[in-house]
């Protein structure tokens, strides 16, 4: 694998890298969960950017600047099409690779997750870490020569760090 990654427990807006990824909505309205707080933290103009980068249908993803965040990009990854819509785990696989995909194509090295699809999209945290580390080792197989140094798996809650951990280290040891 050409990058490392790593679980940590914390606010996905304080974390120290190159981008940071919003789990968004078509549209690219920031109204709750994770989208919310990057636009509390950011201002608005992070959202009218993404908005004026839509659609961004699922399995696509568009970048903007970070506002007043410590990072100075955000990718928005669609998870859905429709605000608070809920989503299956193809989904968060899909937004997963479209931001890893974007985060390549602009030779960033750093990159920070939250709990894709965790939030309004409504799914576990055992069926969303699994599918985000599944996409994660899927583009690692597909892109040998990938720019991205280090992926940050950020989680808010102590159950979302035991469940991204228990997923990590059952595909490590299958690798």
């Amino acid at each position: 694998m050409g990058f490392s990654v790593e679980v940590v427990k914390g606010d996905l807006t304080e974390i120290v890298v190159e981008v940071i990824v919003n789990p968004s909505n078509s549209f690219g309205f920031m109204g709750g969960g994770v989208a919310y707080t990057i636009k509390k933290k950011g201002g608005v103009v992070i959202e009218e950017e993404a908005c004026s980068k839509a659609p961004i249908h699922v399995g696509s993803a568009v970048l903007t600047t970070g506002g007043l965040l410590k990072v100075s990009n955000v990718i928005h990854a669609s998870t859905m099409e429709n605000p608070s819509e809920k989503i299956g785990v193809g989904n968060v696989k899909k937004a997963v690779s479209a931001a890893l995909s974007r985060a390549n194509s602009r030779t960033f090295k750093t990159i920070a997750f939250p709990g894709m699809g965790t939030g309004v999209g409504g799914l576990s945290y055992d069926d969303a870490s699994k599918a985000m580390i599944h996409s994660i080792f899927g583009f690692s197989n597909s892109n040998p020569n990938s720019s991205i140094e280090k992926i940050f798996l950020v989680a808010y809650s102590d159950e979302l760090y035991k469940v991204f951990n228990k997923w990590l280290n059952q595909i490590q040891e299958i690798k």
